[in-house]
């Protein structure tokens, strides 16, 4: 077998870690009905709020925890805006991406040039060195194994349970929820909290481990295709995890094609996960009807309690 393939096989494992933290935190918000567009601004005030935090205490747990609360803040003032002083979905996300990016750069500023340790590996005695599947399935990060346990409760919660039920029922049709007697603003802001502290995990992953240091707009457009993951993935948690590895394969082409000796622009290799994420969304548009089928009845639309 060749060297190669263990390394890049590591490198899709953390390049896609980020994308599956925001894009299954944004698969619970839309299927909720609601539309956040800033995953960008939560997934970068989350790696600040991470790499601050870690570098200042030098405590990876209260740096995960520290990135978690503040993509949840993000979120909250996202939630608050939109939920119950009806602003405009699509505008208010776009507005706090820009906020997001431009925040990080302020609070980052005193940051640049340090460094992380990095997340501590849990490695276990003789199993992680088995070849080949040893360094694959151990050896890695909390947050690495914290993404697949993610996926898979929010499977499970979503299609297994009553809280699941809740959710998809204010997504299809809020105005039913509310007749039954349910707080579709309460739990559509919970999903939103949860997608903002999944978006700054995902962040926090950026900043402590894939890259463990502090560079201004680190997420590099990362959040953007989180969301079009989502469309991707039919707004199914599992599909948005194996999407957010095909998209982290296509990620580490750019870093390995150079060393292979092929001859291609390198600014080329770099916008190849942006190229894939507009070929992806075009292919998906060309069947609008499905894509309509699996969207949430009421994404993007603003719930009165009178209406």
């Amino acid at each position: 077998m060749p060297e190669w393939i263990v390394p890049a096989l590591l490198t899709i494992i953390t390049a896609s870690t980020p994308l599956v933290f925001a894009a299954v935190g944004e698969v619970v918000v839309e299927k909720s009905g609601v539309l956040n567009l800033g995953v960008e601004g939560m997934m970068i005030v989350g790696a600040i709020a991470a790499f601050g935090i870690g570098v200042t205490t030098g405590s990876a747990t209260l740096a995960i925890i520290a990135g978690a609360v503040g993509g949840a803040a993000v979120a909250f003032i996202f939630g608050f805006l939109t939920l119950y002083l009806l602003s405009n979905q699509v505008a208010t996300g776009l507005a706090l991406t820009i906020f997001g990016l431009g925040f990080s750069a302020l609070l980052g500023h005193g940051f640049v040039g340090k460094t992380f340790p990095g997340l501590p590996k849990l490695e276990i005695p003789f199993i992680s060195d088995i070849p080949f599947i040893g360094p694959l399935l151990f050896g890695h990060d909390i947050l690495v194994y914290g993404s697949v346990v993610i996926v898979i409760i929010v499977t499970y919660v979503l299609n297994k349970t009553r809280t699941g039920l809740l959710i998809r029922a204010v997504g299809e049709n809020h105005h039913a929820a509310h007749s039954i007697g349910y707080s579709v603003n309460k739990i559509r802001m919970a999903c939103v909290l949860f997608g903002g502290a999944m978006a700054g995990l995902g962040g926090s992953y950026l900043s402590l481990a894939y890259t463990p240091l502090w560079v201004e707009n680190m997420t590099a457009g990362r959040g953007w295709i989180a969301l079009a993951l989502v469309v991707f993935a039919s707004w199914k948690a599992w599909r948005a995890f194996f999407g957010a590895y095909l998209f982290g394969g296509i990620t580490i082409v750019q870093l390995h094609a150079q060393g292979f000796g092929v001859e291609i622009a390198p600014q080329f290799l770099a916008m190849l996960p942006y190229l894939a994420t507009v070929v992806v969304l075009v292919l998906i548009s060309r069947d609008s009807s499905r894509a309509r089928l699996n969207a949430p009845a009421c994404l993007g639309r603003s719930f009165h309690a009178s209406g």
